[in-house]
């Protein structure tokens, strides 16, 4: 029999004949690693233990301390193991895929009635009672014919469509669990009693066309997640009740800021309170970029496709776009016209109006622009995920020996945004030259050399993602985490030699000649609507003071107390507080409840005794203490905390 070499992770290397399968490789090692081996990586791919090794590769035992793929197979063995329940309740249910997911998995399933939440709790039982069983879980390689045949046979309609889906040369892996069977690729753990029975729960369900076509049947999803452990399942099912409580959807209409509704999808309509958050985050970013030194512009929303066309989106870009088409007077054809979907092509038009010398050189220009974009109505989330939305957009145009300086000053820029909106912490993520490009490699060499220097000069580490840049070009993403440990990536800052070369856009260089300029692409924010729904989330709507769109409420304790009422808020207004008097006849700890949920930061109580004596009782969001002071320090208190962080 022919023998195969195979190295291990420290080095070293035997020889084996050739179909060993890693259980076999484990048991050769020791008895101890053989009962606790569950997967191998073979030359980095993921191997059931079952599986026959027929070349020279490298080999890694995984065992249940191996988190990546333990949790890989945990998950995939519960998706299989949850259909079997649900056939072993329901045998008319049609089986479709259960693949893995984040944190957990999914199943879909062809049934006529509804699953109910009590459904859900008598599949979990009985997934429960099938680890119990212990079950044996092996696999067999089938031809084309006979799994057909198998799938026919026992009237699993959508498995044989899957069969016809999966290229020629690809194996067909039979899965037992017991006595349920599968068509997967695996790999697989090799009993049902591995999975631990106490570290999973199923979440809910929802509908999904089959193969994601709104023309197929609609199926039933169920969603489980699952970790290694009790107590991190514990843990994730904690993050996701403050998720919830936090969730931005929530907090909008509790602090009444927003609004979504059918008539308008993907489309925000926002509230006085929500565009005064809006407003002055936007005011606020202006004098940040004026600072910066860069110039804003504004530039239409409606553009010819022949832009597109130049910029190189219709060919690529133009199943996001929005068309618009109009018929124009005299014309014989309509006019073909999109609302932007970002503002690039028309920042190049804006700077190639009129000559552009090396002199002029850094030319910073923003735009807090208006796109549209097409987004599947399923992937729509709140504001989080929109089709219109507005982008606190830049670009610079440079020459090569400026990008270091201006991606260093960009980064020293976002850093002071994100301290100032209460993100001490972010990580650079720095994509590289992809396989596929334009450009020398020396010029290559030189703009990531220079984005490698500024991200050095500022003090910042970076996370290296090799391969992920733009084709023509090289990116640093920003990832900001919140409160509760969630990534999101905000900004961004990538150079681009194409753009410019596409739309002609050029500067006179030292020597009198035409040359063309790099465009830097860069966002802080990204969407003004993205960046202010992680704010809510991130702060749980206990947004910074100087955000907060109702700052402070004076409230009264008795109706004699209604001019002070009414004076005091005038004074607060005076001095730039956005306050509003409550005297309505209710009770002071029904107002100061009412106003808490709204997350006004402040409630000034007013009774007999604060107007004789011109005080306030002040009560702070989050606290239960409350304390006396005098009207005028309260005023130039809050006064001072209204202020924003550049203007103090």
């Amino acid at each position: 029999m022919a023998q195969i070499s195979l190295t291990f992770p420290d080095g070293s290397a035997r020889d084996f004949d050739a179909g060993v399968t890693p259980a076999d490789v484990a048991a050769s090692i020791s008895t101890s690693l053989a009962k606790k081996a569950i997967s191998a990586h073979v030359d980095g791919a993921h191997f059931d233990l079952q599986w026959p090794i027929e070349a020279d590769a490298s080999i890694a035992i995984n065992t249940m301390k191996d988190e990546a793929p333990a949790l890989e197979l945990i998950r995939h063995d519960l998706a299989h193991i949850m259909a079997r329940a649900v056939q072993a309740i329901w045998p008319d249910v049609k089986v479709t895929i259960g693949p893995v997911i984040e944190n957990g998995w999914y199943y879909d399933f062809d049934r006529e009635e509804a699953f109910t939440p009590e459904d859900l709790g008598a599949i979990e039982k009985k997934m429960k009672e099938i680890i119990n069983l212990r079950d044996a879980v092996r696999t067999e390689v089938w031809d084309r014919d006979r799994a057909v045949q198998h799938y026919k046979v026992n009237g699993e309609p959508y498995k044989v469509e899957l069969i016809d889906a999966i290229p020629g040369d690809e194996p067909l892996r039979m899965y037992w669990h017991g006595d349920w069977q599968d068509l997967c690729r695996g790999p697989h753990l090799q009993h049902t009693g591995q999975v631990p029975a106490d570290a999973f729960k199923l979440m809910s369900v929802a509908g999904a066309y089959w193969r994601g076509d709104s023309n197929r049947p609609m199926l039933q999803r169920i969603y489980g997640v699952a970790f290694q452990n009790r107590e991190k399942l514990k843990d994730y099912l904690t993050f996701l009740e403050e998720a919830e409580k936090r969730d931005h959807r929530r907090l909008g209409r509790e602090m009444d800021l927003f609004h979504m509704q059918e008539e308008a999808p993907g489309q925000v309509f926002w509230h006085p309170n929500g565009w005064t958050i809006y407003t002055t985050l936007q005011d606020y970013m202006r004098r940040k970029q004026r600072a910066a030194g860069y110039q804003e512009v504004n530039t239409p929303q409606v553009v010819d496709r022949s832009l597109w066309e130049k910029s190189g989106h219709w060919d690529k870009y133009q199943d996001h776009m929005f068309i618009v088409e109009v018929d124009e007077e005299h014309a014989r054809e309509k006019a073909i016209n999109a609302l932007k979907p970002m503002n690039c092509p028309c920042h190049v038009q804006v700077y190639n109006q009129g000559l552009k010398s090396y002199r002029d050189l850094p030319l910073r220009m923003a735009e807090f622009g208006s796109c549209s974009r097409y987004e599947p109505s399923g992937a729509l989330h709140g504001i989080m995920r929109v089709r219109g939305f507005t982008q606190d957009d830049g670009h610079i145009f440079c020459r090569e020996d400026q990008i270091e300086a201006e991606c260093a000053s960009f980064i020293d820029y976002l850093a002071s945004v994100y301290t100032d909106l209460g993100f001490e912490n972010f990580e650079i993520r720095f994509a590289t030259r992809p396989e596929k490009r334009v450009g020398s490699d020396e010029s290559w060499d030189h703009v990531e050399g220079a984005l490698e220097a500024a991200i050095k000069a500022t003090g910042h580490d970076y996370v290296l993602e090799p391969g992920d840049g733009a084709f023509y070009g090289p990116k640093l993403d920003f990832y900001l985490t919140d409160a509760i440990g969630r990534v999101w990536q905000c900004g961004t800052f990538q150079v681009d030699p194409n753009l410019p070369e596409r739309l002609d856009a050029t500067y006179i260089g030292e020597d009198g000649a035409k040359h063309r300029p790099y465009m830097l692409h860069r966002a802080c924010l990204g969407s003004f609507e993205r960046f202010i729904g992680i704010l809510i989330e991130n702060s749980s709507g206990r947004l910074p003071f100087w955000l907060a769109p109702r700052q402070v409420v004076v409230a009264s304790i008795i109706s004699d107390a209604d001019d002070y009422v009414l004076e005091t808020v005038e004074k607060l207004k005076a001095t730039g507080i956005r306050a509003e008097a409550d005297i309505r006849n209710e009770k002071i700890n029904y107002k100061v409840r009412e106003h808490s949920v709204s997350k006004v930061p402040v409630i000034l109580a007013v009774g007999k005794k604060e107007v004789e004596d011109t005080t306030v009782t002040v009560r702070r969001l989050g606290e239960k203490q409350t304390s006396v002071q005098s009207l005028a320090d309260v005023v130039a208190g809050v006064a001072a905390d209204a202020t924003p962080p550049d203007l103090k």
